[in-house]
């Protein structure tokens, strides 16, 4: 892994790794590289400078149609391959990542908008160490035997499902579908997977990289619009299981087609995340204040494009003011630019539309009685960023009634209502008035109140944080988080 020095930062409008992309990528189905029925090609802009990348196909129903074949034709062979082989083919593909970590890397970046740093230093990494650990996983599990009486066992076997679908976000493209295909290979299903519109690039060049190890129609990646062979793909009778990552919405949906079929689902899902500051926290100024504030301005990682974001700071009303000074100081510390210099902190949004999203909700925000503290306008950068999706970090204040208080927006803005002593205000002021909530936190320098605290919030997930130790509860299952209806 390459280390980037304050010398050899990358300058605006160019970039550190060279990218040959093609001009267009078409779909993987069945080992090769197939163009879609249709014809049509959709532009891949990067999010960078808003300019095209590459063109991909926009498939349809046919297109999906044959990567179901490619995938059925596979299942047999590959669900009957002994796991010491599977596993091998598994530390094979993760071998394959690692010699070109910087390569997907800088894909992901271009492609998504997240800084390079991330990329290289986090979203790569654990990806291929998904298939690492499922490698393994496969190598350990086991199957059961139970007695029924003296005369008779029962005998459990795992077998695979056959043929999976998956369709993947866009805020963390490529990890979202290794977290999906490695655990699916290593069971011995074959996949037919859906990236992002917004995001396919890494996913393809992931393709390319790993082609040669992969058997004939094992993986099929199918591209285009959600709507369209999204819906197409989780309907259909030939699909084992549905994997989704996305919004609650979506899944309502991907739930009533799945249940067409009586299969199974596997969804992570989006909400909010309320994080409460309690007054301990400023009695010293220490390196645990500052790793506070470090967790205060974590709305903005990854852009602000996270299910699990702490987009909701609730702030004992005691420390409030001061609390809030520092917070803010901090906020406007990050450091915002070209994704791919290896300083900057926050890139760009993943798409002009989401841009637009953002921007509409801060204005709903202000109509409805919330105040800006810092940001809340489009970053200006300049040369080959002009026309990019950056926006400022924001902080809005304002009644946890009010709809960017409750609903997910996938932004770097961060919402901070004032905190009243804690026992005889909590329910009225925390995440049992939203509608769905994907965790919560709680942040204190003493750690009697904390657990009291974070299982009131009533939301899936809660996490505790202390000076000492940092305490995670209801761990997601296999691998997938899911959000939680809150009681009333």
């Amino acid at each position: 892994m390459a280390h980037h020095t304050s010398e050899d930062r990358v300058a605006p409008g160019t970039y550190a790794h060279p990218l040959n992309l093609k001009k267009r990528y078409d779909n993987f189905i069945g080992g090769t590289w197939v163009p879609q029925v249709s014809g049509d090609y959709f532009i891949n802009l990067t999010p960078v400078t808003g300019q095209p990348l590459c063109e991909v196909a926009s498939s349809g129903m046919r297109d999906v149609d044959h990567a179901l074949d490619a995938a059925h034709n596979a299942k047999a062979e590959w669900g009957a391959m002994s796991v010491q082989d599977r596993a091998l083919l598994l530390n094979r593909i993760a071998d394959r990542m690692e010699e070109n970590l910087e390569l997907l890397a800088y894909a992901e970046t271009r492609d998504n908008g997240k800084p390079i740093r991330e990329t290289i230093g986090a979203d790569v990494p654990l990806a291929i160490d998904h298939f690492r650990y499922f490698a393994a996983c496969a190598r350990a599990q086991e199957g059961a035997i139970s007695e029924i009486d003296k005369d008779t066992v029962a005998y459990h076997f795992h077998e695979p499902l056959g043929v999976v679908g998956q369709i993947i976000p866009w805020n963390f493209p490529l990890l979202m579908a290794c977290w999906k295909m490695a655990p699916a290979l290593a069971a011995g299903n074959c996949i037919v997977l859906k990236p992002a519109k917004l995001t396919p690039l890494s996913v393809l060049m992931l393709m390319e990289l790993i082609q040669d190890l992969l058997p004939t129609g094992v993986v099929n990646v199918v591209n285009g619009s959600g709507s369209e062979i999204g819906e197409y793909l989780a309907t259909s009778p030939r699909i084992a299981k549905v994997a989704f990552t996305g919004s609650t919405e979506v899944w309502q949906q991907i739930m009533s087609y799945a249940a067409r079929n009586v299969v199974p689902v596997t969804l992570e899902l989006g909400g909010k995340y309320p994080n409460i500051f309690f007054a301990d926290v400023m009695d010293k100024e220490d390196s645990y204040f500052d790793k506070v504030l470090e967790g205060f301005t974590l709305f903005a990682f990854n852009q602000g494009e996270v299910c699990t974001c702490p987009s909701l700071a609730l702030i004992q009303e005691s420390i409030y003011d001061r609390f809030m000074e520092r917070a803010i100081k901090r906020v406007e510390a990050i450091r915002i630019g070209n994704p791919l210099d290896s300083q900057t902190m926050m890139g760009a949004q993943v798409s002009e539309g989401q841009l637009k999203t953002i921007l509409d909700y801060i204005e709903v925000g202000k109509q409805e009685g919330a105040r800006i503290l810092t940001g809340g306008r489009r970053k200006a950068l300049p040369d080959a960023l002009t026309q990019g999706y950056y926006l400022e970090p924001t902080v809005l204040f304002g009644k946890n009634s009010i709809r960017v208080f409750q609903e997910e927006i996938l932004a770097r803005c961060s919402r901070s209502p004032r905190l009243k002593p804690w026992m005889m205000r909590w329910r009225s002021l925390t995440i049992p008035t939203m509608d769905w909530g994907q965790g919560c936190g709680a942040v204190t320098a003493t750690s009697p109140i904390v657990w009291d605290a974070v299982f009131r919030l009533g939301a899936y997930g809660p996490t505790a944080t202390t000076p000492i130790r940092h305490m995670r509860l209801l761990a997601a299952i296999n691998s997938q988080a899911l959000a939680v209806k809150i009681t009333r």
